[in-house]
């Protein structure tokens, strides 16, 4: 480390991505992205003519991209946020909503960016563990006073909580913002969309990564009552206006607004979901219900980092924690039927030569 660096940089722990190789040797199962290209309304929008407007900044509102989300959700376009991805427009809601007099709090097992903003803007974190069933009990937060983040459906575990429990969060403290990071709502767990108009406490946050195929076009959004948004824009203008790139907005507008697209790509991956499971569970792999586009598995005839480790010298990237209560466990992101076969075919040798 250098010695210019800040005592606080110092301190910040980053967060580590999945591995990301550039030159596609393996069958890559570790990141969660779509199996899917994007629509192919997505390849005609990013035109020719959209290219040479790349000398002129971006639109800072993002307004195309805005209205198609709010259209889709049943919302203004006050009620939109849009962002480089949903890890910005969550630094945004953190800078935002938690400071010196008021802290975070998500869970011990969860989407790990959380604890390096926490590090980034100096903030108290409240760590709540999971249950152990790595079930997120709300009655678990209903004392905090400060700004509560919660993913769901979660990650790793892939694991949702029903809506009314957020529900019952929301009512229970009016005066706290409550983050419902619903990064992979869209594989089958209960979107809060729906309780924005009737809580101004709400905000939600997605993301076109994984189920628009936009992982690369770095589009993420937050929803809320307009006064949340307009507390996000504030920050937003403070750090950098254009902060979605006029390709992205135009891909991220075509994305939305074809739904055809999106529920097929949806629903291939919830089937092929449910068919790897099953089939994991055959070979006698534990296998959490998930409702997102990944599954967590543990198997008793192989720890989690070998499991890791012999996959990835079979060609096959999974995405291994070694952290605690998980520690045993891989996530496995849902690729095309193909990928899953290939994954399963050489688990279940990996498993025959032990």
């Amino acid at each position: 480390m250098s010695r210019f660096v800040s005592k606080e940089a110092s301190l910040l722990a980053p967060y580590t991505p999945g591995e990301q190789p550039q030159d596609q040797q393996y069958i890559k199962l570790n990141t969660n992205e779509s199996p899917f290209p994007p629509s192919p309304k997505v390849v005609k929008a990013v035109s020719r003519a959209e290219l040479l407007k790349l000398n002129l900044y971006s639109d800072p509102a993002c307004q195309p991209l805005a209205e198609a989300t709010a259209r889709h959700y049943g919302l203004r376009a006050e009620n939109v946020l849009t962002g480089n991805g949903s890890d910005e427009i969550l630094a945004f809601a953190f800078r935002a909503f938690c400071g010196r007099d008021r802290g975070v709090a998500y869970a011990d097992i969860t989407y790990g960016f959380y604890k390096a903003q926490t590090a980034l803007f100096g903030l108290s974190a409240t760590i709540v563990p999971l249950r152990e069933d790595f079930t997120l009990c709300v009655d678990d937060y209903m004392d905090f006073p400060g700004t509560i983040i919660i993913a769901n459906p979660n990650a790793p575990t892939g694991m949702a909580v029903p809506r009314e429990d957020i529900q019952r969060l929301l009512e229970a403290d009016p005066d706290r913002v409550v983050i419902v990071d619903e990064a992979y709502v869209d594989f089958g767990a209960e979107s809060c969309v729906p309780m924005i108009f009737r809580y101004d406490n709400l905000l939600v946050v997605g993301t076109f990564s994984k189920s628009r195929s936009l992982a690369g076009g770095r589009v993420g959004f937050a929803l809320g009552s307009a006064e949340l948004i307009g507390c996000l824009n504030r920050v937003k203008y403070s750090f950098n206006p254009y902060n979605v790139n006029r390709l992205s907005i135009v891909a991220g507008t075509a994305a939305m607004e074809d739904q055809p697209y999106f529920e097929a790509c949806c629903a291939s991956i919830c089937q092929t979901r449910a068919w790897t499971a099953g089939e994991l569970e055959r070979l006698g792999f534990a296998v959490l219900p998930s409702q997102a586009n990944f599954i967590f598995v543990k198997s008793d005839r192989l720890s989690g980092e070998e499991l890791y480790r012999k996959l990835k010298e079979n060609g096959i990237l999974v995405r291994w924690f070694d952290a605690g209560r998980i520690r045993d466990y891989v996530r496995i992101t849902i690729g095309s039927l193909e990928q899953m076969e290939a994954l399963v075919e050489t688990t279940a040798a990996l498993l025959e030569a032990l």
